[in-house]
């Protein structure tokens, strides 16, 4: 086990609360008569107080030219907000793609799970990727965050970093995903703790289907669910190893556009109310 596997140090820039993309799942989307722009997003996320967002699985991302990238970068400067990127898959290619957007973007963390359509690496090719590809991420120094889901069990992704042993290789926390593969969120909270360098935060719940035949697994806003965030917050230690906080939503959809998008932004001022308050 790394010792230095923490994103923070004493002299690190201190636990944020950001925003995810997520946050603006159904805003962003084509769902919406007027999708919001990212730079759209950016502004009512510096409205909120915000000054952290991760641009997370936002397809339009790579096909921005480098001149429409520094746009956003630009614009995210001038509102003081620091970016996060946030993609999937870990094809050599596609990494090294990722780790010049964030060169662009001034990203210094990529959040990244191992299974795309086509290729789902085991262990031993995991670790040959990063191993071949950490020194260009250490170089420019940006850290690689896996993220906890419910298609790779949580003890293969830990095994990956165990071996590859780099503090540019972590874990990206979201104890709601592992649910779906019947891993307790418990469980999974103590065996990531000490790999962890992002959070992300989102509540969910089970809620029982018309007629009573089965369940729905779904997002719930912040402190109302079954996430127990005093329990993860404990022992993760986000504030005192500096571990950043980024808010997502599994909000769906609603019954019209005006009442998805008043809910979401609900739930994301609910979140900001409750990891300020915590």
């Amino acid at each position: 086990m790394s010792s230095t596997n923490g994103q923070g140090s004493e002299n690190g820039p201190g636990s944020r609360i950001g925003l995810s993309s997520y946050a603006f799942f159904w805003q962003l989307s084509d769902q919406v008569s007027a999708p919001l722009t990212l730079q759209e997003a950016l502004a009512e996320t510096a409205a909120l107080g915000v000054d952290l967002f991760q641009i997370c699985d936002y397809a339009p991302l790579e096909a921005m030219t480098d001149a429409e990238l520094a746009a956003v970068r630009a614009t995210a400067d001038a509102l003081g907000i620091s970016l996060e990127l946030g993609t999937k898959g870990i094809r050599p290619e596609h990494l090294k793609k990722f780790l010049r957007l964030a060169g662009i973007l001034g990203a210094p963390l990529l959040r990244t799970m191992f299974n795309v359509p086509g290729h789902t690496p085991d262990a031993d090719e995991a670790v040959a990727i990063f191993t071949g590809l950490l020194p260009e991420f250490e170089a420019a120094g940006v850290k690689i965050a896996v993220e906890t889901y419910e298609q790779v069990p949580t003890a293969l992704v830990l095994e990956v970093i165990a071996r590859v042993d780099s503090p540019y290789l972590g874990i990206c926390s979201d104890p709601a995903n592992t649910v779906a593969a019947l891993e307790s969120p418990r469980e999974v909270i103590d065996a990531v703790a000490p790999y962890v360098l992002n959070m992300h935060i989102k509540d969910f719940a089970f809620s029982r289907k018309e007629g009573w035949v089965g369940f729905t697994y779904s997002g719930a806003p912040l402190g109302e669910g079954l996430l127990d965030y005093a329990y993860m917050a404990r022992k993760l230690q986000p504030k005192e190893r500096n571990i950043n906080q980024i808010i997502e939503h599994w909000l769906p959809w609603q019954a019209s556009e005006e009442e998805t998008i008043r809910l979401e932004k609900q739930w994301t001022q609910q979140s900001l109310d409750f990891l300020r308050s915590n």
